[in-house]
C-alpha cells in the first residue's frame, strides 16, 4: 500500500470531523465516540493485528502515517492511539489461545483495548516500584492497588495491567517479579474495579483506577509470570514512534495555520508574513519538523525490520515533541491575540501538544536514556 493512498483515505475520513467537532468535544470534555467508531469501522485501529486474526497485518510505519494524518487534519489521535501500541504486547507475547480469543473481536470492532494501567501515584516514572499486587490463588489472581493517568479506561472493554506478582524485596533485580494481565473491564467495573475520572487542562479522558481484590483468571496473564517488565519494554519503542508521528502531524498543522494566517493578515498595509520576524520562526519550525521526521522514519524502518531501535525511537519522540512544541509557540505568536480565541483552534491544539513534553515519557528521561545507553555516561537515576 502506498503511503499516499493511505494518507488520502485517512484525510477523507477526517474531513467528516472538522475543527468544530473537536472544539465541541473539548468544551464538553466529551469522548469523541463518533470519530473512534469511524476509525474502527475503517480498519485503521486494527492495522497492526496480523491478517490471520482479521487485522491489516501492516507495519509500524503504516500505523504511524494514520496517526500523523489525524493530527495533521486538526484532530487528536490520542483518543484511540493506545489500541495500536498496546496491541503489540498481545500479538508478540500472548498465547495462541489468547490471540484467538481477543484479536478477531478487536479487529472487528466488537471490543476495544484502549487502556494501559502502569503508572501509580507513588512510583511515577519508576515503574519497578509499583505497589499494585497480584496474588495467585489457585486458578485466579487477586489484584489490589491503584493506578493513575490511565487514559480512556472509561471507554475501553479491555485493559492491559502491570502488577507485582513477587514483592520488590524478594527479587534479585528490581525489574523482576512484574506481570502483565488482560483485564475484562466489562466484568470488572463495579466488581473490584472503581474508576475516578481526573479533570485535566486537555480533553484526554484520563482517570485513577482502584483495584479491590479483583479476581483475574490465570489464563488472562500475558506470558510468563514475573516477566511483565520485559514484555512492557518491547512495546515502548512502538509507542515512541507512533507518538512521534502524531507530533509531526501537530507540527505540520501549526505551520500550515501560521503560514496561512501570515499571508492573510494585513497590518501596516502589508501581510505580516512579509516580515522576517514572522517568517523566520515559521521557517525554522518547519525545518525542525522535517529533521525530526527523518528520525521517525529511521526508527520505524528499524522496528519493522525487527532490529534494535531504542535510541532511534526515543530520539524520534524527543525531537518530534520539541519540534511540535516549537511550532505551537510560533503559531501562537503569529496569530497574536487571535490565538487565544477558540474559533481559531490554536489554543486547543496548543494545549494538546504540550502534553508530549511530559507523556508518555518526559523529555528529561529520554535525555537520561541517551546519555547512559548511547553515550555511556554514568547512570543519573
Amino acid at each position: 500500500m502506498a503511503y499516499t493512498d493511505l494518507r488520502r483515505w485517512v484525510r477523507k475520513l477526517c474531513q467528516r470531523f472538522p475543527d468544530s467537532y473537536w472544539q465541541e468535544k473539548d468544551e464538553q470534555e466529551a469522548y469523541p465516540e463518533e470519530f473512534v467508531q469511524a476509525m474502527t469501522e475503517a480498519g485503521f485501529l486494527s492495522v497492526l493485528i496480523p491478517e490471520e486474526y482479521g487485522g491489516g497485518g501492516a507495519g509500524i510505519r503504516e500505523a504511524s502515517v494514520i496517526l500523523e494524518e489525524v493530527n495533521r487534519s486538526g484532530g487528536n489521535a490520542a483518543a484511540c492511539h493506545a489500541q495500536m501500541y498496546i496491541m503489540g504486547t498481545l500479538v508478540r507475547h500472548g498465547s495462541p489461545e489468547q490471540k484467538e480469543r481477543w484479536l478477531p473481536a478487536i479487529a472487528r470492532g466488537e471490543l476495544r483495548l484502549q487502556a494501559f494501567g502502569v503508572t501509580e501515584p507513588t512510583a511515577g516514572s519508576d515503574t519497578t516500584r509499583i505497589r499494585t499486587r497480584a496474588l495467585r490463588q489457585g486458578d485466579h489472581y487477586r489484584i489490589r492497588g491503584q493506578k493513575i493517568w490511565t487514559s480512556r479506561v472509561q471507554f475501553s472493554d479491555l485493559m492491559l495491567l502491570l502488577a507485582r506478582t513477587t514483592p520488590l524485596e524478594e527479587v534479585e533485580k528490581r525489574t523482576q517479579g512484574l506481570s502483565l494481565f488482560l483485564i475484562d473491564l466489562r466484568q470488572a467495573v463495579g466488581n473490584g474495579v472503581t474508576i475516578k475520572p481526573i479533570p485535566t487542562m486537555i480533553n484526554h479522558q484520563t482517570a485513577e483506577v482502584f483495584f479491590d481484590d479483583l479476581p483475574v483468571p490465570v489464563e488472562n496473564r500475558i506470558g510468563q509470570e514475573g516477566q511483565g517488565f520485559r514484555y512492557l519494554l518491547s512495546g515502548l519503542n512502538a509507542e515512541r514512534i507512533l507518538i512521534a508521528a502524531e507530533c509531526i502531524g501537530d507540527g505540520d498543522w501549526f505551520v500550515e495555520r501560521a503560514t496561512r494566517y501570515a499571508k492573510e493578515r494585513v497590518v501596516f498595509d502589508r501581510p505580516i508574513g512579509q516580515n522576517q520576524g514572522i517568517q523566520f520562526p515559521i521557517a525554522q519550525a518547519y525545518a525542525h519538523i522535517r529533521a525530526a521526521n527523518l528520525m521517525r522514519w529511521r526508527a520505524g524502518e528499524l522496528f519493522d525490520q525487527g532490529q534494535p531501535c531504542g535510541p532511534e525511537a526515543n530520539m524520534a519522540k524527543l525531537l518530534a515533541a520539541d519540534a511540535a512544541w516549537e511550532a505551537a509557540n510560533v503559531a501562537m505568536q503569529t496569530h497574536g491575540g487571535f490565538a487565544f480565541a477558540r474559533e481559531y483552534h490554536i489554543e486547543r491544539k496548543f494545549r494538546e501538544t504540550r502534553l508530549y513534553q511530559i507523556a508518555p515519557v518526559s523529555t528529561n528521561l529520554i535525555l537520561a536514556y541517551i546519555a547512559q545507553h548511547v553515550l555511556g555516561l554514568p547512570r543519573s537515576y
